[in-house]
């Protein structure tokens, strides 16, 4: 019974650190990392980091939050397919509203193709939803291994070690959200492989 217990603490912790909501950051921390972006100033890199985490993770987090106490619902219920549906719309909004932003002061597209793709993996996870739940946690790890592959062709790199980890992490947060049964192994699955079909064509053509 303690065994169970720890094991059901862990996969909520691992839950919570990879959360869909820091694909963004992985994403633009990998661009720079790996790319010539890697040379831009610090105090630079640091406001657009800022930027993206109050837009993509602090302001969607605290609403959903918020939400879920209104409506009085627990985790779980508002892991319920019928009850994704505003979380996914503040989410969208809060993409838009980050690639508007980005856009108007002129970041560099690679930047924003991140941003781009992570909308564009929530925007298709919330259309498969309405027939099929799939989790969000690994189309969003998905979506990272998706990326590695997409800059490993376009900035010519060996992301080799980097896609190893990130398969890692995938197995683990799979496991994770099928411990919390929120869901199956299909619907684990089916969200990854959703994640890396759309971070990678959409990095790779948009």
């Amino acid at each position: 019974m303690t065994r169970n217990k720890g094991l059901i603490i862990t996969a909520r912790v691992v839950s919570i650190i990879f959360t869909p909501f820091y694909l963004p950051l992985v994403g633009i921390a990998l661009l720079l990392t790996f790319t010539f972006l890697s040379g831009l100033p610090t105090k630079y890199k640091l406001l657009l980091a800022a930027t993206v985490y109050l837009l993509t993770v602090f302001i969607p987090t605290v609403l959903i939050f918020l939400y879920r106490l209104v409506r009085g619902w627990s985790l779980q219920e508002l892991g319920r397919k019928r009850n994704r549906i505003v979380p996914y719309a503040i989410s969208i909004t809060s993409y838009l509203l980050c690639i508007w932003l980005l856009d108007r002061v002129y970041v560099n597209h690679e930047i924003i193709s991140i941003i781009i793709a992570a909308l564009i993996i929530q925007a298709v996870s919330i259309i498969v939803n309405f027939f099929w739940k799939i989790s969000t946690h690994t189309a969003a790890i998905g979506g990272v291994t998706g990326a590695l592959v997409a800059y490993g062709f376009l900035f010519e790199f060996n992301p080799v070690g980097w896609l190893c980890l990130a398969i890692l992490v995938s197995g683990i947060v799979g496991s994770a959200r099928i411990i919390l049964r929120q869901h199956s192994l299909a619907q684990v699955v089916g969200g990854y492989f959703i994640g890396v079909v759309c971070a990678f064509v959409s990095i790779t053509y948009l």
